[in-house]
């Protein structure tokens, strides 16, 4: 489906990412059969520290999904006063692991560890969150080996839309180095022209209405409101916030949004499946390459 051929008249289009995740891991299970074939089992190790709730949950997901595709998970559970030199002797460990082929650090960690140091730490090879400077520098470079998980999924979102970005003005609203950064340097790699914003843009209203694609990527809920956006426009929200009534919604206001654009995604049910299976997909390329010369 082309971009004219995207509906905006009768409500947008909910893109969702339950159903193309399912799509994904069809073929991450695929591709795990072919390794256990050769006599390699992918193996995930994830490292949690402390007792964030949310955490613990997002580290089920993913150990449950890992799971459903025939991926192993070695779990280390820390406590949530451990010292940064002891999380980065775990890291320097299971670096060395030759069974162990992606390593996962849930974050946020805790305040008294350098969490900086951490992701560093992590052997660009087993890197499958894509958060190592190498993989960070070889995506803007145009040669990725691991890309961050959560763009890698909006980008497919994007595809799964029928949009052909090229010739596009995109905006990102965020510029972390998980997701703001890496997405935009995946939409400048499909030819849209792309502006950033964040806490220090002038007038985010004007931006957000000048956008044929948006991706917000803020943290903050309902910051963008959904008269602002372009009529027409594609709209990723990987805004993940609860609401003091226990209520789980994005960054985007989707009730005036979804009558102006022409696809959205909704939270939840939108890009957190889509983060999942890009990380299984990411972890069973870690295994393809083993034993292959480092790139």
């Amino acid at each position: 489906m082309k971009n004219a051929d995207l509906p905006h008249t009768e409500g947008a289009r909910i893109l969702s990412g339950k159903l193309l995740s399912e799509q994904v891991i069809d073929r991450v299970k695929a591709r795990v059969l072919q390794c256990r074939h050769r006599g390699v089992t992918p193996c995930l190790a994830v490292v949690l520290v402390g007792d964030d709730p949310a955490s613990h949950i997002y580290v089920r997901n993913k150990e449950k999904r890992a799971r459903e595709c025939g991926i192993s998970t070695v779990d280390h559970r820390l406590d949530g006063n451990i010292s940064t030199a002891d999380v980065l002797a775990l890291v320097h460990m299971l670096n060395d692991e030759r069974s162990v082929h992606g390593i996962l650090v849930q974050l946020p960690l805790p305040r008294q560890v350098d969490a900086e140091r951490v992701l560093l730490a992590i052997d660009p090879h087993k890197d499958v969150d894509g958060f190592h400077p190498d993989n960070l520098g070889l995506l803007l470079a145009g040669h990725a080996r691991f890309v961050a998980c959560t763009p890698k999924g909006c980008m497919r979102l994007l595809h799964e839309a029928g949009v052909a970005l090229a010739g596009l003005r995109a905006l990102v609203v965020g510029r972390s180095n998980i997701v703001g950064k890496p997405m935009a340097a995946l939409l400048m790699h499909a030819d849209a022209t792309v502006t950033v914003a964040h806490s220090r843009t002038r007038d985010l209203a004007d931006e957000v209405r000048h956008a044929d694609v948006l991706v917000a990527a803020m943290g903050r809920p309902h910051a963008i409101r959904g008269e602002w956006i372009r009529p027409g426009a594609v709209v990723i929200d990987v805004g993940m916030n609860r609401l003091p009534d226990g209520k789980v919604v994005g960054d985007v206001e989707l009730a005036g949004a979804v009558v102006r654009a022409a696809a959205i995604t909704p939270v939840p049910g939108g890009v957190g499946p889509m983060t999942i299976a890009c990380l299984m997909e990411n972890c069973v390329e870690a295994a393809e390459r083993f034993n292959s010369t480092p790139d």
